[in-house]
């Protein structure tokens, strides 16, 4: 059988070429879809996969070869946990998607922010900033996004599908709560969907903070490969071409960048100087985009984290200042 082989090589040696690219372009665009599946729907077990960045050379490679691996993330802690008082809502955004949320309440509050969570993460994650926030003496509206803790489905859109969460959760607050005034607040995809719900939906809050937010979805595919070692061409535009098709919107065309010229009310963007995922060149592209009322406050030597938590008195400081105004 090897001989009969290697005789066609040798005879259709030009076909036999043809072959061998058809099937390495069949093999990537396999392996490329495996991975945009798995970075847009969360497993229901299994270990979660490392950050890039903390990966070692074996452990790249066989996450390339055999994809990620992201659980639905849950809650891990909740409000009481922090000393605060809560009550747990569940609201639809459409007949398929229920989110859950914890609304704190503040005595004689200075308003309503709501908040939303970054890229498989869930509300849970920012129980820190939340109890910063109702100090500051305003009343909380933590979201899941769906896919995520308490809510219905598995998927993300990183930040797509996620502003009509965010349309929902507004107009949940203001009809059922009986507040009209918002503030929104956003961590990563969670400041991107509330761009996009602005600049698509029409919502219109009173102030928005945003922190740790892409430009373009190309640039956050492409540094998490610079983040791997790995070329990003063109690895980026085929895993966002397969995204596209999973999850039914071009994600070339999903670009904050773009959303962020449509955006009419005060705006505070937060980013860390050692970010990797979306650097500070990206951000500031998207904040000079900006034609409201603006400020762009860094953290230095802070990557894709929590910034609160990093440099606690200059965020409370900057924030509490901002939504004073």
């Amino acid at each position: 059988m090897a001989r009969q082989l290697f005789q066609a090589v040798e005879r259709f040696p030009q076909l036999t070429i043809i072959l061998a690219v058809i099937s390495a372009l069949v093999f990537f665009n396999l392996l490329a879809y495996k991975h945009a599946y798995a970075m847009l729907h969360f497993s229901q077990q299994g270990q979660r996969t490392h950050k890039p960045e903390a990966l070692s050379i074996w452990q790249k490679i066989h996450t390339l070869l055999a994809g990620v691996n992201i659980p639905k993330p849950l809650n891990n802690s909740t409000p009481d946990k922090y000393g605060l008082a809560y009550e747990t809502y569940y609201f639809d955004v459409n007949d398929e998607t229920e989110l859950e949320a914890w609304y704190i309440p503040y005595s004689e509050s200075k308003g309503i922010i709501l908040m939303f969570h970054g890229y498989a993460s869930s509300k849970s994650s920012l129980l820190s900033e939340a109890k910063a926030f109702n100090e500051m003496g305003y009343d909380i509206f933590m979201v899941d996004f769906r896919g995520s803790g308490g809510s219905s489905q598995s998927e993300t859109s990183i930040g797509f599908y996620e502003a009509d969460d965010v349309t929902a959760a507004v107009d949940y607050v203001q009809t059922q709560l009986g507040q009209k005034e918002v503030f929104l607040y956003g961590q990563s995809m969670g400041g991107v969907a509330i761009l996009r719900a602005i600049a698509e939906n029409g919502v219109k809050p009173k102030r928005i903070i945003v922190e740790a937010i892409f430009d373009r979805m190309i640039s956050t595919v492409e540094n998490r490969f610079a983040s791997m070692g790995i070329p990003s061409f063109p690895s980026t535009q085929i895993l966002i071409f397969w995204g596209s098709v999973i999850s039914g919107y071009s994600g070339f065309e999903h670009n904050p960048i773009d959303y962020a010229g449509k955006v009419e009310c005060p705006v505070l963007m937060l980013h860390g100087t050692k970010d990797e995922r979306a650097t500070l060149e990206q951000a500031k592209a998207v904040y000079e985009q900006l034609q409201s009322e603006k400020q762009f406050e860094t953290f230095e030597r802070v990557g894709h984290e929590s910034y609160l938590v990093a440099h606690p008195d200059q965020w409370k400081k900057v924030v509490n200042q901002f939504l004073s105004r």
